[in-house]
C-alpha cells in the first residue's frame, strides 16, 4: 500500500475555515480522482512548535505507486493550485510518499 502524506502548517486565523474546506471540498475532490481508496487527517498536538500555527497531516491511501503517479501526472497540480489560490500565504505544505511494508 502507498501512503501519500501531506503535512500542512496552517495559520490559526484560518484554521476552522481551512479544516472545513478540506473535509468538505478538497479531500473529497482528491478521492473522486479514483486513485486513492481512503484517507485520514490528523492534528499534531506535540511538539507544539508554534503559537500562531497548527500542523495537520493528511494521509491518502493508494493500492500502488502507479495509482499515485497517475494522480500526480493528471490531477495534483490542479488540486494544489485550488488550495494555493484559496489560502495563499496562510499555510506551508510538504509532501512525502510512503510504502507500507509487511509485518
Amino acid at each position: 500500500m502507498i501512503i501519500y502524506r501531506v503535512t500542512v502548517e496552517v495559520n490559526n486565523d484560518i484554521e476552522i475555515d481551512w479544516l472545513k474546506w478540506m473535509k468538505e471540498i478538497h479531500i473529497p475532490d482528491v478521492i473522486k480522482t479514483g486513485y486513492f481508496f481512503d484517507w485520514n487527517i490528523e492534528k499534531q498536538i506535540l511538539p507544539d512548535n508554534s503559537l500562531d500555527k497548527t500542523i495537520y497531516i493528511i494521509n491518502y491511501y493508494a493500492n500502488t505507486i502507479s495509482d499515485y503517479q497517475k494522480y500526480f501526472e493528471r490531477d495534483a497540480t490542479r488540486l494544489q493550485e485550488e488550495h494555493n489560490k484559496k489560502y495563499s500565504g496562510k499555510f506551508q505544505a510538504s509532501r512525502i510518499i510512503l510504502e507500507t511494508l509487511p509485518k
